[in-house]
């Protein structure tokens, strides 16, 4: 996250449990002393941006799809993840309590900050800014998790923490309240300074996509139209627009740009060569020092993008450079230091350590345009222009030409391929394969490095983990795990 959200934060890890645990943190602040003035608000509420992450940890995403092979000689949880040999003590699925975390924090922030002296528009604006993180978070666990507990008020004691899980309902009814409520006092943008808050075009556009999620593959679900709706509210802010190629809006110019709607802004490479590395190859001259990959893309999605396809030099790494001789890298050799790599969330033009990564995307306007057709194309039984227009914006930027004359089931389909070619590795493609109920067809499918997948429909969620179950004895597992 940003640099300068997180300075202010180092008092505030403990907020919230204080005093129930009888700690005295070494700044001294206490409930008594903080929660007085603007300053203390913002600190609150960056302490809420800190929490943010990526929608899904990109290991899952990648290796529990047909997007990615993990290498297989690496740490032992990502085959089995990518086996769907999957059990609740695997460290990659443990996004569970860092979500409550932030829900807290959110949480903390809405109760606390009403109740400071300070501008009352910005006490509006900031208690907003946590609705539609809390949201984010909520949206991600029910993804995940299905039911999972709903806690809206700040947690004051270890009592507060063994909750039993709630309805999906209950959860969505939620998160529709905290972006509606948030979308009515955020601004439409901000001054540069500034980039990377909530706006109102974060809460419309998450709010598209549950709606997009709530329809899942249900014909004639109103839900299509009001995802439509809300797409369609953003592109008209007027804020947002693709960048005339892929490229550009994968450098590290675009941080906070036209394109972003909602991101994990890092102001420096503090992830070390970011996502990039850590899906690159593992030769060492890539990287100064070594490389470090973990997973490697599929075949069948690698084949996916034509030749004509501008995003696909952009998105993989296939050969590179090293004392002036060319390596090819290739998409079906067993060789871990020979495989084609993940490369979008790398900028190799940054100087610094051979290359830099950038911002994680959770909302892009590419991302809003490509749901605005797909739910014009449900709401309407075919697609209409408008539904033409805003999946060919994509695709026309990519270098691929524009879609005419298509059925309502040949447009679906286009739509679906756009995605997954558009938001590879932005951790989109796991939740897509399950809201339009593919997931299992698409895993058995890919069948490279011999998978032989065991998956089966209750995988559609993931376990509860077995660290979070230990803490709260009131959180039931999911069925099947």
């Amino acid at each position: 996250m940003k640099i300068k959200y997180l300075l202010p934060l180092l008092a505030l890890v403990t907020l919230g449990c204080e005093n129930q645990l009888d700690l005295v943190p070494v700044t001294n602040l206490t409930d008594a002393t903080y929660f007085k003035t603007a300053d203390d608000a913002r600190a609150a509420l960056g302490a809420c941006y800190a929490s943010l992450n990526a929608p899904i940890e990109h290991s899952v995403d990648v290796t529990t799809t047909d997007d990615g092979v993990p290498f297989l000689t690496g740490a032992a949880d990502r085959p089995l993840l990518w086996r769907y040999n999957i059990v609740s003590t695997n460290t990659l699925i443990g996004g569970f309590g860092g979500a409550y975390s932030g829900i807290n924090r959110a949480n903390i922030v809405m109760a606390r900050v009403p109740g400071i002296p300070m501008d009352e528009a910005l006490k509006k604006r900031y208690v907003a800014e946590a609705k539609c993180l809390r949201a984010i978070h909520y949206f991600n666990l029910v993804r995940l998790y299905g039911d999972v507990p709903l806690v809206i008020k700040e947690t004051t004691s270890l009592e507060g923490l063994a909750v039993p899980r709630d309805p999906v309902a209950k959860i969505y009814e939620q998160i529709e309240t905290d972006l509606k409520e948030a979308e009515a006092d955020l601004p439409k943008s901000y001054p540069a300074s500034e980039s990377g808050r909530m706006t109102q075009g974060a809460a419309k556009g998450m709010l598209a996509k549950v709606y997009l999620t709530r329809a899942g593959t249900t014909k004639n679900s109103p839900y299509w139209a009001q995802a439509a709706a809300k797409a369609k509210e953003v592109i008209d802010l007027g804020v947002y627009d693709l960048y005339a190629t892929f490229a550009e809006a994968f450098a590290l110019t675009a941080r906070g740009g036209k394109e972003n709607i909602i991101e994990v802004q890092y102001l420096t490479d503090v992830r070390g060569h970011g996502l990039g590395r850590g899906f690159g190859v593992r030769s060492g001259p890539i990287y100064p020092g070594g490389g470090s990959g973990i997973a490697r893309p599929t075949a069948s999605l690698f084949n996916a993008y034509t030749s004509a396809d501008q995003r696909k030099a952009v998105t993989f790494l296939t050969s590179y450079v090293f004392n002036g001789v060319t390596t090819n890298l290739s998409i079906t050799d067993p060789d871990p230091t020979k495989a084609v790599a993940f490369q979008k969330l790398w900028d190799r033009t940054a100087k610094t350590n051979g290359g830099e990564g950038t911002s994680i995307p959770i909302l892009r306007y590419a991302d809003v345009l490509l749901m605005y057709a797909e739910a014009l194309n449900e709401a309407n039984n075919g697609p209409t222009a408008d539904a033409f227009a805003a999946l060919n914006r994509v695709r026309t930027r990519a270098g691929l030409s524009p879609l005419s004359g298509l059925s309502y089931q040949a447009f679906q389909e286009a739509v679906w391929l756009e995605r997954r070619l558009e938001l590879t590795f932005e951790g989109s493609r796991r939740f897509d394969l399950i809201r339009t109920g593919r997931l299992l067809a698409a895993v058995k499918a890919e069948n490279s490095f011999n998978r032989n997948a065991a998956i089966q429909p209750f995988h559609v969620l993931l376990p509860i983990p077995q660290s979070d179950r230990d803490a709260n004895p009131n959180l039931a597992q999911n069925p099947g795990y």
